[in-house]
C-alpha cells in the first residue's frame, strides 16, 4: 500500500498534468469581454486563461479604419504565442471570426499550439486562401439576412474595404437567440465595428501550409442551433480540413459561450486532456 507522501505526490502530478494554459480568441465586433463565464469556469478549475482583444476590439483605444492589415489585426494572439516561456504550449480557442486569426498562428507557431478549438469559428483549409472561407459563407446571404446591421466602406476608393457592426434586432435574433438576457444587454452596450480584411494580402494568399497550419491538432465544436453560421457549414469547414475531430453543442446558439457556458468550459477541459 502506497504511503500517504506517495498518494498526495501522485495527485499533485496528475494535477499538475491537467494544468492548461488557454488563450481566448473572440470573433468580430466582440472582445475579451464575451469570454467572462468560460475564463471564469477555466481558471476556478486551476487553469491559467488569457483572453485577448485583437487590434480595434474590445478595449483597445484604435478604430477599425486604423488597422491597416489583418496581421496587425492578429497580433494580440501572435504575440502571445511568441512570448510563450520554453517549451509551454497553449490550448488556443478561437470562436466565430477568431478562426482566421487562429489559423494564422498555427502557420507561425505550430510548436507553441497544444490543440487549435474553433467554436462555431471560420475554419479555412490548407493551400487555399483565408478569404475562400468567408466567401463560402457568404454566399446567398443578401442585405435582407444582416437586417439592421451596419457595413460602411472605408480606405482607398481605388483599393476598398470595409467595416461591419452588428445592430440589435439582428444580435437578438441571430446570435444571441438561446443565450441569457442580460449577456445580449451586455453584447448591445458592448460590440464595436469590425474591419473585414477583404483586400488584405494575408487573406487573400496561400499562406497556410500542410506541413505547419495543417500539422497542428484541432477540434471543431459544432453550434448545433447557430443561426448565423449553419451546423451544415460548420460542418462543410470540417471536411475541408481531413483529420478535425468534431465535437458538438446542443442548443447553442453562436455564442455558446453564453449560450452553453458550462457545457462549453467542461467541454474544453475534456479536450485539452485528450
Amino acid at each position: 500500500m502506497s504511503s500517504p507522501e506517495t498518494t498526495t505526490e501522485c495527485v499533485s502530478n496528475e494535477q499538475q498534468r491537467r494544468r492548461h494554459h488557454f488563450i481566448l480568441v473572440h470573433g468580430v465586433c466582440h472582445g475579451a469581454w464575451c469570454w467572462y463565464r468560460v475564463a471564469t469556469a477555466l481558471s476556478s478549475a486551476g487553469h491559467r486563461v488569457t483572453t485577448l482583444d485583437m487590434a480595434a476590439c474590445g478595449g483597445r483605444p484604435v478604430r477599425a479604419d486604423e488597422v491597416p492589415s489583418f496581421e496587425q489585426y492578429t497580433a494580440p494572439l501572435l504575440d502571445a504565442l511568441a512570448d510563450q516561456d520554453g517549451e509551454e504550449k497553449a490550448v488556443v480557442v478561437a470562436h466565430s471570426f477568431g478562426g482566421q486569426s487562429l489559423a494564422l498562428a498555427m502557420e507561425r507557431y505550430p510548436e507553441k499550439i497544444a490543440v487549435a478549438v474553433f467554436v462555431t469559428a471560420t475554419m479555412p483549409a490548407a493551400g487555399m486562401p483565408m478569404s475562400f472561407a468567408f466567401k463560402q459563407l457568404s454566399q446567398g446571404k443578401d442585405a435582407d439576412f444582416f437586417m439592421d446591421c451596419t457595413i460602411r466602406t472605408i480606405g482607398d476608393p481605388q483599393n476598398p474595404d470595409k467595416t461591419f457592426l452588428f445592430g440589435p434586432e439582428y444580435l437578438a435574433r441571430r446570435v444571441y437567440q438561446l443565450s441569457p438576457p442580460e449577456d445580449l444587454a451586455l453584447a448591445m452596450s458592448m460590440v464595436r465595428p469590425s474591419r473585414r480584411f477583404l483586400n488584405d494580402a494575408t487573406m487573400n494568399g496561400e499562406v497556410l501550409t500542410a506541413g505547419r497550419y495543417g500539422a497542428v491538432r484541432r477540434v471543431y465544436v459544432v453550434a448545433e442551433d447557430d443561426e448565423w453560421k449553419p451546423a451544415e457549414i460548420q460542418r462543410l469547414m470540417v471536411s475541408w480540413n481531413p483529420g478535425t475531430e468534431m465535437r458538438t453543442l446542443q442548443g447553442a446558439d453562436h455564442m455558446p459561450m453564453f449560450s452553453k457556458a458550462r457545457e462549453l468550459s467542461e467541454l474544453l477541459m475534456v479536450i485539452s486532456n485528450n
